[in-house]
């Protein structure tokens, strides 16, 4: 997410859309969070659905969004949400390059962009997944992925907001600050700390970790703000209020997912990738 344009206390339209901010959010972080708690086809169901939005929303962004293109992406990303839900990973995977490469093949000129952005929703789809689907601490790796990403998210905001000053990368998102960088940093250092003294991981690997998914969740963020340069598109999508789409609301969870998994992956298996997230 970027960070709000300097704007004078008190400014209507700055606390209209922080209102917004906070009201979607009430709404949205309980559901994402009961979803995520009951796992299973549920969470997956929500992930099937946010994944074919992302890849719609990017196809909107880079200009390929024709209906067959859309239609075919769609389909295929339901399909592997369908295998890794229930057990069939390999089946999934095979399923996603075929799909792939017929998304690539439809999308002629833009070929490369679709498939960027096919490759992007998937990969979305398999880490969100696979990371849950460890029964002893899927759920707490999550939880822990998310509050980082939203711990990065909000102290970036409000950091940005209150102290302002150098721009982090005005070339690519002009405004989002140092200062809020690096406020957003702290705040992830938070919610590690707070999961080490739940008794959640030891305190030293835990801040590592979300050292880590914070920097690679504001590098997601910066990402696509570039891509959303490269095609003069201010928001992916006005889906939700006071936020845009969903891939201006779920850039820094995509990077950061991933990540967290492929630490988990490398840790513990495929199968355990929460446990090797949270477990040191």
């Amino acid at each position: 997410m970027s960070e709000p344009d300097a704007a004078p206390a008190g400014s209507q339209p700055a606390q209209s859309n922080l209102v917004m901010r906070v009201l979607a959010a009430l709404v949205l972080a309980p559901l994402a969070i009961a979803l995520a708690y009951a796992g299973g086809w549920l969470w997956a169901l929500l992930v099937t659905l946010v994944s074919i939005g992302l890849f719609a929303e990017w196809l909107m962004v880079v200009g390929a969004g024709s209906v067959a293109l859309t239609a075919a992406g769609t389909i295929v990303i339901a399909l592997m949400g369908s295998c890794v839900a229930f057990g069939a990973l390999k089946t999934a995977i095979i399923t996603g390059l075929i799909g792939g490469a017929i998304v690539t093949a439809i999308a002629r000129g833009k070929f490369v962009w679709a498939a960027s952005g096919f490759a992007y929703a998937s990969t979305a789809l398999l880490a969100s997944i696979l990371l849950r689907q460890d029964l002893v601490n899927g759920f707490a790796a999550l939880m822990f992925v998310l509050l980082v990403v939203w711990a990065t998210d909000i102290g970036g905001y409000f950091a940005g907001r209150s102290i302002g000053g150098p721009k982090l990368w005005p070339r690519v998102s002009p405004k989002k600050t140092w200062s809020g960088a690096l406020g957003g940093f702290a705040a992830s250092l938070l919610v590690a700390a707070g999961f080490a003294a739940c008794g959640l991981g030891k305190m030293v690997p835990l801040l590592l970790v979300s050292a880590i998914l914070s920097v690679v969740s504001a590098s997601g963020d910066l990402f696509e703000s570039a891509v959303k340069r490269r095609f003069d598109v201010k928001d992916s999508s006005h889906l939700i209020p006071g936020h845009g789409g969903l891939l201006d609301r779920l850039d820094g969870f995509v990077a950061a997912i991933l990540v967290a998994w492929i630490i988990g992956f490398l840790r513990h298996g495929v199968h355990s990738a929460g446990s090797g997230l949270m477990v040191w």
